[in-house]
């Protein structure tokens, strides 16, 4: 028997096939830029700009954002032409499943849950690690040690006190979850304009040599966490169900959210080589805050730009527990997890058991300690370039089984625009790997790749899909 060959698949739904009773349209334009770009910007806009710009020189950090910018953009084009033809809750495991069969379909989604959940956990562990540069006194005590690194007190009590707030924010619906996530990406984008104000008034080009760092390995020690930071785009197609706007509509605003978070980043990036000479990159801790202070002669531009990457935490949580329970919600109608992952809220109509379970283990992470937050961005970061793989095939699949499907946004040259997603999407893949000299860290980061994987054999060994019965699905049976 062919693996997941009993597996129910997916039936292709347009807006009227959906049930009016499961998930509730509240999302406009405005909320789904600033849900996507959110979840993109993150926190590392403000931890990692010295650490890029030391390993990458200043234009190089900018060639690996532009490189790792084209790349994904590619992908995004063919996530923008599927989540329009097909707008419903768990994107990307719903066009695999159509496409390629449960099989592949399962593989693809499951690292995707990886990468979900890796940013959640990585968040709870961010959040205190930021405020202690606003509030040092919030350690209070030192628990124990992981890796060599301290575990505080303070650091659990405010991770799991931030895992339960955004928790609760994510299962009371996601109208509220989408208006805080307005409201926090407006204070970022200000924190940043504050930061390139001062770098346009004050910053010196000469503080911005070497432009290219030597060894130009640097470059792609930065490239290969453009995926981790791009994700985020693909909360669109995770929470498709719940945009009130028109299809085609949703994919250039997921088109548009990824040019402004390359830009983003790439801008920030270039003030802080301007606002700090290499000396003083090297000797801060958290640069984009130091230029600030530098740039502006106070430690109030400083505490404003922490703040903002404290907003970006929250914003980037928010983003990714949609994502993730939506991912859950998917495998739950699908018959891998269990029936109650595919529960909706009886008031709020949200899927609270997988944003439960995220909450829980948002609540765990902390108790690891920081040590852990450059192996989950690593991981996740190859995670879900093995999603960035997938999708891409079943484009062009669906495009060639399929091509009477509607596509309200229809990519031109579809051909030329796969293979090459495909290409580099394999090309950002390969530099993970043991022959590349950016790969994975062992034990730790490949221990975690590693055990997802095994963990995912079990889940499907056991699925209950395989006695379930086989229902057709419309790449068979034609667009309902």
């Amino acid at each position: 028997m062919r693996i997941g060959e009993n597996a129910p698949r997916f039936r292709l739904a347009v807006d009227s096939d959906i049930p009016p009773d499961r998930f509730k349209r509240v999302l406009r334009s405005r909320e789904v830029l600033t849900l996507s770009f959110g979840a993109m910007i993150g926190w590392s806009w403000v931890l990692l700009t010295g650490h890029w710009v030391d390993n990458a020189g200043s234009l190089g950090t900018l060639i690996a954002f532009a490189a790792g910018g084209v790349a994904i953009a590619f992908i995004g084009l063919t996530y923008s032409e599927l989540v329009s033809a097909m707008p419903q809750a768990g994107g990307e495991h719903v066009y695999t499943h159509v496409a390629l069969g449960p099989g592949w379909s399962f593989v693809c989604t499951w690292a995707l849950l990886m990468a979900y959940t890796a940013v959640c956990v990585f968040e709870s562990v961010a959040l205190p690690t930021a405020v202690e540069y606003l509030f040092p006194e919030i350690r209070m005590g030192t628990l124990w040690h992981v890796a060599g690194a301290p575990v505080h007190l303070g650091f659990v009590v405010l991770g799991v006190a931030g895992s339960v707030v955004m928790t609760w924010i994510n299962v009371i619906g996601i109208r509220t979850a989408a208006f805080v996530q307005s409201a926090i990406t407006g204070a970022i984008l200000l924190a940043g304009l504050l930061l390139l104000a001062g770098a346009g008034a004050n910053g010196a080009w000469q503080n911005a040599e070497p432009l290219v760092a030597v060894p130009v390995t640097g470059v792609l020690t930065v490239l290969i966490m453009v995926p981790a930071l791009m994700v985020g785009f693909d909360v669109l197609p995770q929470s498709a169900e719940e945009i009130d706007l028109p299809p085609h509509r949703i994919g250039w605003l997921l088109i548009g959210s990824l040019v402004l978070a390359v830009l983003w980043y790439g801008a920030i990036s270039f003030g802080v080589a301007l606002a700090l000479d290499a000396d003083a990159r090297s000797a801060s801790s958290v640069a984009t805050a130091d230029a600030a202070t530098a740039l502006w002669g106070g430690r109030w531009a400083g505490a404003a730009l922490i703040a903002g990457g404290v907003g970006g935490i929250l914003t980037s949580w928010n983003a990714f527990i949609i994502c993730g329970s939506r991912l859950m919600f998917a495998l739950a109608e699908s018959g891998v997890l269990p029936p109650a992952f595919a529960r909706l809220h009886s008031k709020y109509r949200t899927p609270w058991v997988g944003i439960v379970v995220l909450g829980v283990l948002s609540c765990i992470s902390p108790l690891f300690g920081r040590s852990i937050l450059v192996w989950l961005v690593n991981a996740g970061s190859m995670a879900v370039v093995v999603a960035y793989v997938f999708v891409p095939i079943a484009f062009l699949v669906l495009r060639r089984t399929n091509p009477a499907m509607p596509r309200p946004f229809r990519v031109r040259w579809p051909r030329t625009v796969g293979v090459t997603a495909i290409v580099l999407a394999l090309g950002l893949l390969s530099l993970y790997m043991p022959f590349s000299p950016s790969s994975l860290v062992w034990p730790y980061e490949w221990a975690m790749v590693i055990g997802w994987a095994a963990i995912g054999v079990g889940v499907w060994l056991v699925a209950p899909f395989r006695k379930a019965p086989a229902v057709p699905s419309a790449a068979e049976t034609g667009p309902s």
